[in-house]
């Protein structure tokens, strides 16, 4: 981590990487992250003076950038479920339930918002168990153990012993995407980097995959808007 000096100063995420052939800024739509990646032999005084270099073009950036609004999630509005527009209404019985084109919440219509979250999480267990079991048995690993967390930062990880982590609101994008995702991990299982080692196999587990990265780059930071009450 690095900080560059000014009115606000400004905290730089470093990240050297051995097939970077020179300074790459990249500022993300997510969180307003700001990161520098690095060829692996640099040095941070270059780093800085890049850094330097580019900070009119950073501050106005990140002062472009449109404050994270969020969208109340509950009866009567419209949400995004695996790529489909359903209506939430009320409705008797116990359990939260698809009906059409529309999404009904038995209960107190006060605690729909975060009964709601807490269905979409389970659902997106579900989904993402299925889609990192297939994927990685296409590439003939297993991985550790699966969690969800809301992160705004990255849609999944794995570490290095092979636990993978998700976004569970990857569950409100198109059932491709979230799969693409899933692949795009399980890889990880065979190559930890981002070689062109490691692109091969994506291509071999789920071939088309630009096209869903292409969609989570346009349209991703859609499905942190929705607010659950939690």
């Amino acid at each position: 981590m690095a900080l560059l000096p000014g009115t606000p100063p400004i905290e730089i995420v470093m990240k050297r990487s051995a097939q970077a052939r020179r300074f790459s800024l990249r500022v993300s739509r997510l969180d307003g992250r700001v990161t520098l990646t690095l060829p692996a032999r640099a040095r941070e005084t270059e780093a800085m003076r890049f850094l330097s270099a580019q900070e009119g073009w950073l501050r106005q950036t990140l002062a472009e950038m449109p404050e994270a609004t969020g969208q109340p999630v509950g009866i009567g509005a419209a949400l995004t479920v695996e790529g489909r527009v359903l209506q939430i209404e009320s409705a008797g019985g116990r359990a939260i339930r698809v009906e059409g084109a529309r999404l009904l919440v038995p209960g107190d219509p006060a605690s729909a918002g975060r009964r709601i979250g807490a269905w979409l999480r389970v659902l997106a267990r579900d989904r993402l168990a299925r889609a990192s079991d297939h994927y990685a048995g296409l590439v003939g690993r297993r991985y550790s153990r699966l969690t969800l967390r809301d992160t705004r930062s990255r849609w999944g990880s794995c570490s290095p012993d092979g636990a993978l982590m998700y976004s569970w609101r990857l569950i409100l994008a198109p059932p491709e995407v979230l799969a693409y995702v899933a692949a795009h991990e399980a890889a990880h299982l065979v190559e930890m980097n981002h070689s062109a080692a490691y692109w091969a196999v994506v291509e071999r587990i789920y071939p088309g995959w630009q096209r869903q990265r292409a969609w989570l780059r346009a349209e991703g930071q859609a499905l942190h808007r929705p607010r659950f009450g939690d």
